[in-house]
């Protein structure tokens, strides 16, 4: 007995679409990202209360007590759990409030984008034209200048700083944040809901604020999650390179900086500051993931 083509098709279409509605059903009951949310829970945590949790000021040394290894290593203490650096610095110390600076240049970076980039994306997307085109090559030729150069200049001569920092990486943020938010009022500037407010008389200003940007927030929230991590791993790298966050303010960055010349007598000197950005940058990362499948009807409708 064969099977007739259209028969089978159907079959076909009819196995893909019952796939397709056990995969939405699955979706709906996926469970929230504890690892990831848990992470990121104690590093706000860590970063808020540095100052009760730290059992050292992360500032003062003693050079009595340098480079002593993690309390369960030959030679370590318990009053100092992570051991110490050069200085005699504690390092667990350095940590907590690493991710104070960390998660203050994040905030920042973040916030001064959202207001740069957003309306800048908005009015190029909607306005579109000469406009457009102006607002997109100003954003290329900040995409195309070498940041780091530019850390690396401001540090030479201003001397490196936190304000340096905020400045170079938001400089970086911005730009890929009105591209994204540009692209998706494109796709929203001609649906029907923003004709008919064009129609009736509403102010451009106030189609963008009440109909495009609240259809444009889930992606904010998505990219801005996303852009934490890649905030946190930049000002890490600047730290590192010597134009980031200044000693002896402790920075996950310098930190690992300080330990990679004593790799083989110090490996906790670098492995924990790494450690540590290793974990919280792939925690920012998963938990933008989720938002994205969660929020993205796309894919959450599939």
């Amino acid at each position: 007995m064969h099977l007739r083509p259209d028969a089978t098709n159907g079959q076909s279409t009819a196995d893909a679409g019952a796939g397709w509605r056990i995969q939405a059903r699955l979706r709906q009951f996926l469970p929230v990202p504890g690892l990831p949310i848990l992470v990121i829970s104690a590093v706000l945590l860590t970063a808020v209360g540095a100052p009760l949790l730290s059992p050292h000021v992360p500032t003062r040394g003693d050079l009595d007590r340098s480079l002593l290894p993690p309390f369960w290593a030959s030679g370590g203490s318990l009053d100092h759990p992570l051991g110490t650096d050069l200085y005699g610095r504690d390092q667990l110390s350095r940590i907590f409030y690493g991710a104070r600076i960390s998660l203050w240049v994040a905030a920042l970076v973040i916030s001064v984008s959202i207001v740069v980039g957003t309306p800048v994306g908005m009015i190029a997307g909607y306005v579109g034209g000469w406009f457009d085109a102006i607002l997109m090559r100003m954003v290329d030729l900040v995409l195309a200048f070498p940041l780091i150069l530019l850390a690396i200049m401001l540090a030479v001569v201003f001397g490196p700083s936190f304000a340096n920092v905020v400045v170079v990486v938001s400089l970086l943020i911005w730009p890929r944040l009105a591209r994204l938010i540009r692209a998706e009022t494109l796709s929203l500037r001609h649906n029907d809901f923003v004709v008919y407010a064009e129609v009736v008389g509403i102010p451009v200003w106030r189609i963008m604020i009440r109909h495009l940007f609240p259809n444009v927030l889930p992606t904010l929230i998505v990219m801005t999650t996303l852009e934490i991590g890649h905030v946190i791993l930049i000002e890490s790298s600047l730290s590192f390179l010597g134009a980031g966050i200044p000693p002896p303010y402790p920075s996950w960055g310098l930190m690992v900086a300080d330990g990679r010349g004593r790799i083989v007598t110090g490996w906790w000197l670098s492995l924990f500051p790494g450690l540590a950005i290793l974990v919280t940058v792939l925690a920012f990362t998963l938990f933008g993931d989720w938002l994205r499948e969660r929020l993205d009807p796309r894919l959450r409708d599939r």
